[in-house]
């Protein structure tokens, strides 16, 4: 007995115990197993209770570390929620597939029909089959889609309906979803993980694989191209990393071989749509978007929208590119529909839909109304169009006041509601502590268009309810997702998950086909992961040498002081140990750890990082699972130190060894793993000049002015643990810590690579492998004669001008050439982002990818 059910009834009232009058999927109504079950019921029970939580908790892992997640708004637990997984899938039959899938099949088609009629013709309005006023008073109807199709037969290219087991243990449609439906990305990374933590049961099983509807999605996009594109370039158009979904968005670009892109990464000219890339404006073919149709152009739709491309609607009307779905497409989701789908299946079709929907009623009908509000306590209800505010309503949940508010609200508005019968849907097993349990759950399934029909994913996301007996089943009231297995009869020919990329998307990753956002968070990327670990490294050496010997001299405190204004200046957290206050150098442990731990300051180490996990997060799509991991952590460190304020500096220095760590297992997996292309270039060319930029500040903070020897001795020794050069000193100049040896490793030595001349020899060779459009002019750019001015400034530099003591007690040459660096490496920043990041002076659409 180990909380799984028996192949025979006995047992399992005791070990999972059905609702009353609730279908299951696993157990028929006298407790006995499906047959399709009987397998995977041995084999957990094989498998043991304890041995299940342990591969659920494997998958949860996967999934966290590969950042699979959904984001929540007003999630107290934070607004990014990992990605649940039960590790117990539900199944289906190959028989009964065949069923639901016809069925699918047969409702898209149905559906694709009535959005070509309510943006062409409309004639379903003219013989009384749609009422005018439910799709006039629908949201999603976009008057200024009229008239305006794609090429071939499909208007509704991609299609998903949820589907639940109903009393008659039949699968009903309780919801379609036409607009942007989300969900595949989910579905193939829960397949990905069960293949993982439970591989021979998967194998066994001979369950029907995902990757070919992956397929038929490329390919369906490809064919809806506007004529001429041989090779349509499609990209993703997303509302950014702060939507509920951007992960799958992300994950979808990557597995594709699209671009990820914002509307700001897009721009309309000459009636055709643009993506701002480095190497100027690329044609756009085709969209698949994740924007609200009413986002998606500010110029016709939401004025009001920043997610969209002004004149993208026109750019659609010309048929110069093509959006999947169509803007509009959101109008098929108005529950109203259903209460009419039946006369318009026997008008289209000659017959009944093969799936039921749950009875509806529209309120925008008398006699439907008077129904409603007398039945208020027994029904569902819902507002015609969906928004991310409302929710269901369910009307034996109500007290009398709450019933009585809601009928006088239907009634000053019947025509934005309908009225649905609410049923008792069927349940699935889910893994609980101790066992299994049945839960109230939901199939999303997905379809897509092809030339001769519909494909259907065989399978789906499942959503199961958080809690035995609730009933509203949905991801932001924290359900939890199942891998939905269609049972073949027979072992399926493996097919690989991993899509391949064509030659033109290996070709355009590595040339200048990268959205300039995405290029402009790589190099931020960069910058913020070389800013939080020079913190790092000044503020461990400063705490070191602050708890050190406790009878410490006169010069050591000197240079702890120096060292202290050092951290201020270095993190430009001013005025901090640079102020009036000296009580902060005699008790700096408050300032310290408000620099390391304090996310509101900005240039804390905390705050740094949560740029970094930001800007990383908006590139999702670039990243590798293990690259990815290490953001996991990252965002880890983050949730952890969310509410430490003054922990032990012990354990401050334990937190910077395990932060120095993952920063350098992050910069060797981009070092050794991401293609030498223009996204790698950006982002260590950001490196490059916030670690120049780290260096200059440092070394302006201690050096620029003369120390008594004993101090200036203990400060670069101090500078040199920082810098990560204590061990190359001593190897290169013994123990003697001189200025002159200092600066001429961390300056001058070229090989040297946390040099400042390593670093601007970088730059130079990036600066000259820069994307630039082929306009015959031979003349170096502005970030080229930058990068060649700091480069060569400093190999001219005479170390012993640069050491020389002048008047007052200043190294002036040192100090003007620090002030010079500085100057023009801002310069060179400023530059770069000027000419890549920012297009509102775009360069004329000269792209390689196809002449217009």
């Amino acid at each position: 007995m180990n909380g799984l059910p028996e192949m025979r009834g006995e047992a399992s009232a005791q070990w999972y115990p059905l609702g009353t009058g609730a279908h299951d999927e696993m157990l028929h109504d006298d407790g006995k197993v499906r047959p399709h079950w009987e397998y995977m019921i041995r084999a957990l029970r094989t498998l043991g209770m304890e041995e299940l939580e342990r591969r659920g908790a494997e998958a949860a892992k996967l999934l966290r570390e590969n950042g699979v997640s959904y984001n929540v708004y007003g999630d107290p637990a934070g607004q990014t929620r990992p990605w649940q997984l039960d590790p117990v899938p539900l199944l289906v039959s190959s028989e009964e597939w065949g069923l639901i899938e016809s069925g699918l099949q047969e409702r898209a088609e149905l559906l694709n029909l009535i959005l070509a009629d309510i943006y062409g013709p409309r004639e379903l309005i003219r013989k009384g089959l749609l009422p005018i006023e439910l799709i006039y008073n629908h949201g999603g109807f976009l008057r200024a889609c009229d008239q305006i199709a794609l090429r071939g037969k499909h208007q509704l290219v991609i299609y998903a309906a949820d589907l639940a087991r109903g009393p008659d243990e039949r699968m009903w449609v309780i919801g379609d979803r036409t607009q942007a439906p989300s969900g595949a990305g989910y579905a193939l990374e829960n397949r990905v993980a069960m293949t993982r933590v439970l591989p021979s049961l998967f194998r066994d099983s001979h369950v029907h694989r995902l990757a070919l509807f992956f397929q038929s999605l490329r390919a369906s996009l490809n064919a809806i191209a506007p004529p001429g594109a041989e090779k349509p370039r499609v990209v993703v158009l997303t509302p950014g990393p702060l939507n509920e979904t951007f992960f799958e968005h992300a994950y979808l670009a990557s597995y594709l071989g699209y671009s990820l892109v914002q509307g700001d990464d897009l721009t309309v000219r000459d009636g055709y749509l643009w993506l701002k890339s480095l190497g100027g404006l690329e044609r756009v073919d085709v969209v698949l978007r994740r924007v609200d149709d009413d986002f998606c152009d500010p110029l016709e739709l939401r004025e009001d929208s920043q997610l969209g491309v002004p004149g993208l609607l026109e750019v659609v009307r010309r048929g110069n590119v093509a959006i999947a779905n169509p803007l509009g497409s959101s109008v098929l989701e108005n529950p109203g529909l259903m209460a009419f789908l039946p006369g318009i299946a026997e008008h289209f079709l000659g017959r009944p839909l093969r799936l039921p929907s749950a009875a509806t009623w529209w309120c925008g009908q008398p006699k439907e109304l008077d129904y409603v509000l007398t039945n208020l306590e027994r029904l569902v209800i819902k507002p015609i169009h969906r928004s991310a505010n409302t929710r269901p309503i369910f009307g034996h949940l109500l007290s009398q006041q709450e019933l009585a508010d809601w009928r006088d609200r239907i009634r000053a508005h019947p025509a934005f509601y309908v009225g649905q019968e609410q049923e008792e849907f069927s349940t699935v097993p889910s893994l609980a502590p101790g066992g299994l349990e049945p839960r109230h759950a939901v199939l999303r399934s997905f379809l897509v268009a092809r030339a001769d029909g519909y494909v259907v994913m065989p399978g789906g996301l499942t959503r199961s309810a958080p809690q035995k007996g609730d009933i509203l089943v949905s991801n932001q009231t924290g359900s939890i997702s199942k891998d939905t297995w269609v049972l073949a009869s027979e072992p399926e020919k493996p097919v690989n998950l991993v899509m391949k990329p064509s030659p033109e998307q290996v070709a355009a990753s590595l040339s200048g086909a990268l959205p300039s956002r995405a290029a402009g968070n790589l190099f931020w990327v960069g910058r913020y992961a070389e800013r939080a670990e020079g913190t790092i490294r000044l503020l461990r050496s400063t705490i070191r040498k602050l708890y050190g010997d406790p009878d410490r001299s006169s010069s050591e405190y000197a240079s702890l002081y120096c060292l202290l204004r050092a951290v201020t200046q270095l993190t430009g957290t001013q005025p901090g140990f640079l102020g009036e206050d000296t009580a902060l150098l005699r008790e700096p442990e408050p300032e310290l750890l408000s620099v390391a731990f304090d996310a509101t300051r900005v240039g804390s180490l905390t705050n740094t990082l949560r740029c970094l996990v930001q800007a990383g997060y908006a590139v999702r799509d670039l990243w590798s699972s293990d690259t990815w991991r290490v953001m996991d952590e990252l965002e880890g460190y983050l949730f952890s130190t969310r509410h430490l304020t003054s922990p032990p500096l012990g354990q401050v220095l334990d937190i910077m060894d395990q932060l120095i760590t993952t920063l350098s297992a992050f910069s060797g997996l981009i070092m050794e793993s991401m293609m030498r292309g223009n996204g790698w270039l950006f982002l260590d060319m950001g490196r490059r000049l916030e670690r120049s930029s780290l260096q200059l500040s440092l070394l302006q903070a201690t050096l620029t002015r003369q120390q008594p020897e004993a101090m200036e001795t203990l400060l670069i020794e101090a500078l040199l643990d920082t810098s990560d050069n204590l061990i190359s000193y001593r190897q290169h100049y013994r123990n003697n810590m001189e200025v002159t040896a200092f600066l001429e490793l961390l300056l001058l030595d070229e090989n040297n690579p946390r040099s400042l001349s390593y670093q601007t020899a970088r730059l130079q060779e990036y600066a000259n492998r820069l994307p630039r459009e082929n306009t015959g002019d031979r003349r170096l750019s502005l970030e080229q004669r930058l990068a060649l001015d700091a480069a060569t400034t400093l190999r001219l530099s005479s170390l012993d001008d640069l050491s020389a003591i002048t008047g007052a007690g200043v190294r002036q040459n040192l100090d003007q050439l620090l002030s010079h660096l500085s100057q023009q490496l801002g310069l060179m920043s400023d530059a770069i982002t000027a000419a890549y990041f920012r297009h509102e002076s775009a360069p004329q659409p000269l792209a390689s990818h196809r002449k217009v």
